[in-house]
Order: structure tokens, then sequence, then C-alpha cells
């Protein structure tokens, strides 16, 4: 398993956690998770969406880089697109 974590600073993590998943739960698999979070299950890898008071903590998980490199780029992409007016980015950190 190969694991990536992007921290996005913003205050309203809740929000775009809840639109992410909303937007990408008609391809994937969604489960709320008890800390507000969301676990998507996506055909490449699975997605963990995890909101702080100033922050979105996003863990993208696969079995191989390929594969994990498809998972952030729908993650981020979707995100940073959602997050324009408040000038999102995502950087990734292979763990």
């Amino acid at each position: 398993m190969v694991v990536s974590i992007a921290n996005v600073a913003t205050t309203a993590a809740a929000r775009y956690a809840k639109q992410l998943a909303s937007h990408l739960g008609r391809k994937a698999e969604v489960e709320n998770l008890p800390d507000g979070g969301y676990r998507l299950v996506l055909q490449a890898g699975e997605g963990v969406l995890t909101p702080e008071a100033d922050r979105l903590v996003m863990r993208a998980d696969a079995a191989d880089a390929a594969s994990l490199e498809v998972v952030k780029d729908k993650l981020g992409r979707h995100l940073e697109h959602f997050g324009r007016r408040n000038e999102l980015t995502v950087t990734w950190q292979n763990q």
C-alpha cells in the first residue's frame, strides 16, 4: 500500500469535505466517519477526508504508485476547483 497526505489550509474544511464527498459519491462508495469525515472508495484506491478547525486533511491510499496518482489527482483537482475562490492549494506528501 502506498499513501500520500495533503493538509489544505481552510476554515471551511467541513463544508469542502462534504461537497467533495457528495460530488465524488456519484462514482464512488462514500462512508461517513464518526469524526465528521468521509471515506471514499474509488476504483483506483481510497481517500479519507478529515476536517479540522483550520485545515482539511486528505489521505490517499492505493495498491501502487500509478493508482495513487489517480486518487490524488481526483481528490486534489476537484477540491481546488471547488475552492478556487478561496485559492485552495493541494500539496501532497508521500508517506
